[in-house]
């Protein structure tokens, strides 16, 4: 699969690509003291627009503007594109580039996937409402039977977990969120192993492209279905993140926040096995509980 550059054109050294944080002058107030002017580090959102192209640049198709943090921008257009079924299977994804259409400014907001499917994509059928806001997928669709994918599958039954493996899990994936460090402005997708390890972890503003940037790496890298692997979100578990941990095959999706009701009834359905408030060694199960074993 070819990837192609993430590199910034020659043809226009003016621009570069924007950073995942920028510098701002801010005021600290303590109590009834303001402080002085001063440097702060807060976290870069810029659009990106996801276009399917079926033959060059002038042949794509836009499919969605989403509020992003920029970088790992060719592993979350995968992702998305697999997460809301627009490519059923990593292998029709066939390259991803930037825009390069030789009369527009490469400002690295556009990318292109080169997609090959069996049969011919309706893209009317798949397209959602053409902004995606930053904070919320799921916002301005019409109803839950339009948000609901087609082709979900029920995953793999194993692997059996110990709960002691979920211990320290919630801190092993902040202490990888070195964004979040400088600036607690970020959401975060991780991914363990059977043993608990944290192995791969995407941070964006938005915490469906964090989920999405994961499952762009897995995909790029011929992890999917990631049927032994746990998903770990650094926020609530909502409706579209199940969607999306059960295209990409994992077995289990544990949250440090809440789930929603609709979370857990499609995790139910599918016999995802579905965690929230996971803190130190402290967590609930909503569903899957089977995959648990006991000390």
């Amino acid at each position: 699969m070819s990837t192609g550059s993430e590199e910034v054109p020659e043809r226009d050294p003016r621009r570069e690509r924007p950073g995942r944080t920028v510098r701002t002058p801010v005021r600290r107030v303590r109590g009834t003291s303001i402080g002085p002017s001063e440097w702060d580090e807060v976290v870069t959102e810029e659009p990106l627009e996801i276009r399917v192209a079926t033959g060059g640049d002038r042949d794509s198709e836009p499919v969605a503007v989403t509020m992003r943090t920029p970088g790992h921008d060719f592993e979350l257009a995968a992702g998305f594109v697999l997460t809301e079924g627009i490519a059923r299977d990593p292998a029709e994804i066939k390259g991803l580039r930037y825009c390069t259409l030789p009369e527009e400014e490469q400002l690295f907001n556009v990318v292109n996937v080169d997609l090959v499917r069996p049969e011919p994509l309706n893209l009317e059928a798949v397209r959602r409402n053409l902004y995606v806001a930053s904070s919320c997928g799921i916002c301005g669709r019409a109803s839950i039977d339009r948000v609901r994918l087609q082709g979900l599958r029920t995953p793999a039954p194993g692997p059996t977990l110990r709960p002691k493996i979920f211990e320290g899990l919630a801190d092993r994936l902040r202490a990888e969120q070195s964004v979040f460090a400088r600036t607690g402005g970020l959401h975060a997708t991780g991914v363990a192993d059977g043993h608990g390890s944290v192995r791969l972890v995407r941070e964006d503003v938005g915490r469906h492209n964090a989920f999405d940037k994961v499952v762009g790496r897995l995909a790029l890298d011929g992890g999917i279905p990631a049927s032994s692997s746990i998903a770990i979100v650094s926020g609530r578990a909502s409706f579209e993140l199940v969607q999306k941990a059960l295209v990409a095959g994992f077995p289990v999706l544990a949250a440090v926040g809440a789930p929603s009701h609709l979370a857990i009834d499609l995790a139910r359905e599918y016999g995802l096995t579905l965690i929230g408030f996971l803190r130190g060694d402290r967590f609930n199960v909503y569903s899957g509980e089977r995959r648990l074993a006991a000390d």
